[in-house]
């Protein structure tokens, strides 16, 4: 996934805004709170970093090509770095930068989640 298909995707989301920040990274939110993170890559793979549940935390942080987040995972969060091949297809990743806006969608107040029109299941 590039940048442009990441970004493209994140925005596809309901209730997104972006913003380039901490390094010239791709930062998306949803209510003002981060769910994905483009950047800080040293390669030619872009990184690609999202919040995942506690139990995919533990399915993926081994797996080649993905690790505990630098920096937010050192911190007990549970977030996600797809740094190289083969890590995750792009559907896969999709999904789960999916599930990550979902997460950080129902940590939301109610009326946050309201006034944004954010419906979830």
């Amino acid at each position: 996934m590039t940048y442009q298909d990441f970004n493209a995707f994140c925005g596809s989301l309901p209730a997104t805004t972006y913003v380039m920040q901490w390094g010239g990274s791709h930062v998306w939110k949803v209510g003002g709170k981060v769910f994905a993170i483009g950047g800080w890559d040293r390669g030619t793979e872009p990184y690609i970093t999202f919040k995942v549940s506690d139990i995919a935390y533990e399915m993926l942080k081994d797996q080649a090509g993905l690790r505990p987040a630098p920096y937010l995972a050192s911190r007990g969060m549970k977030w996600i770095q797809h740094y190289a091949r083969p890590g995750l297809s792009d559907r896969e990743l999709k999904d789960y930068l999916r599930a990550s806006h979902t997460i950080v969608a129902r940590g939301l107040s109610k009326k946050k989640r309201m006034a944004l029109g954010l419906t979830l299941d």
